[in-house]
C-alpha cells in the first residue's frame, strides 16, 4: 500500500480501492488529498488547465508516473517551479512519495484567501 505524506501528513491507500473523485487522474496526489481531506487547490478541476495543484516531490519521485508532455507544458507556468515540481492533479502514485504544497499557495487559504476552485462560495475571512 504506498503512503503518501502531504506537509508530514501521511496517508495509505490500496491501489485500484481508492474511490475517484473526479478531479485529477485516478489515484493522482490530487485523487488522494481529496479521499483524505487534505487540500489542495485545483482551479481548473484537475484538468491540467492551470499550476493551482503544484507540488514539490521531495521523496520518491520515481513511484509516480512519468511526465506528459501537458503536464511538462503547463507546469512551466507554475511560481516556484523546481526540478522536483509536479501537478498534483496529473502524477498518479505507484508507492511512497513525500510531496509538499508550495508556502505561496497553501498560506493563500490560511490567510483569509477563500478557496480560489470555489470563487464566492467560501467567503473571504474579516481582517
Amino acid at each position: 500500500m504506498p503512503k503518501v505524506t502531504i506537509d508530514g501528513k501521511t496517508v495509505e491507500f490500496e491501489p485500484g480501492k481508492l474511490p475517484y473523485q473526479e478531479h485529477g487522474k485516478p489515484e493522482s496526489i490530487l485523487d488522494v488529498c481529496l479521499n483524505f481531506g487534505i487540500h489542495l487547490e485545483h482551479a481548473c478541476g484537475g484538468n491540467c488547465a492551470c499550476t493551482t495543484c503544484h507540488v514539490i516531490v521531495n521523496k520518491g519521485m520515481e513511484n509516480l508516473t512519468e511526465m506528459d508532455d501537458d503536464e511538462a507544458d503547463r507546469l512551466d507556468m507554475a511560481a516556484g517551479l523546481t526540478l522536483r515540481s509536479r501537478l498534483g492533479c496529473q502524477c498518479i502514485v505507484q508507492g511512497d512519495i513525500e510531496v509538499e504544497i508550495p508556502s505561496w499557495n497553501r498560506n493563500y487559504v490560511s490567510e483569509g484567501g477563500g478557496s480560489m476552485n470555489l470563487g464566492d462560495a467560501i467567503p473571504v475571512g474579516k481582517k
